[in-house]
This record gives structure tokens, sequence and C-alpha cells, in this order.
């Protein structure tokens, strides 16, 4: 049976080492304007799994930030990051496979006009460490 992870604190954790200028987290704060920019990491209802390790998770992904130019210029440097560094890569509780964009980063609607969102959603295969 597999183990399914706690895909979005593994990543949080892993996002904030790699994103250090940003506030990553998995909700928005009241004071979001004041913690720009921010990478929003949020597990979504779906994925599958083979019924014995390995997991496919849906994950979105969004960039807060105060232009659209610097929203989409971090969100493109987070698909790379999704896309090509953490693929194959490890800790000492996951195996991260296969990763992939479902969705490309794209701008996305917010209500607030002082801040830009841009996002996408990646599928991430991972199993546990045996």
């Amino acid at each position: 049976m597999t183990i399914l992870i706690d895909i979005e604190f593994e990543l949080i954790t892993r996002a904030a080492s790699r994103f250090p200028q940003a506030v990553v987290r998995d909700e928005l704060d009241n004071r979001l304007l004041e913690e720009l920019p921010t990478i929003r990491i949020t597990q979504i209802p779906g994925g599958s799994d083979d019924g014995i390790r390995l997991a496919r998770m849906l994950v979105d992904i969004d960039v807060y930030h105060s232009t659209r130019a610097d929203a989409i210029a971090l969100a493109h440097q987070v698909h790379a990051w999704v896309t090509q560094e953490l693929r194959g890569s490890s800790t000492p509780k996951l195996v991260i496979g296969r990763t992939g964009a479902v969705t490309l980063p794209a701008v996305r609607p917010y209500e607030n006009t002082a801040l830009r969102r841009v996002g996408g959603t990646y599928e991430i295969y991972c199993h546990p460490v045996s």
C-alpha cells in the first residue's frame, strides 16, 4: 500500500530554502501586501497511486508579487525549480521521481489590484524513502 507524504510540507520546506527572498506558505495571510513576494503551495484534490509505493500528487503553486512582470519572473523560476531541480531529488523522507506541469504558469485573477498572481499546476511523482 502506498504511504502518502505531506507534499505541501516537503515542498514548502524546500522552496523556502530555494527562494529565500519570498515567503513560502500553504495559506495566505491577511498581511499579504506586507509579505511580497509570496509563494503559496497547495495540494489539490486528485492524483493517484500505484497501490504499492508510487504516488502522483497534484500541486497548485501561486506566486503573489507587487507587479505583473515580477510575478511572472518568479513564477518562471518556480516552474524551472519544479520541472528541473526537483526531478530526481530526495530528502530523508521522500524521493521525487518525475515532475511536470499540468498547466503552465499564467496570470490568475486576484481581487486585490495592489498585487499580481501568477500560478501553475504541477504533478509530482514521489514515494517514501525505504
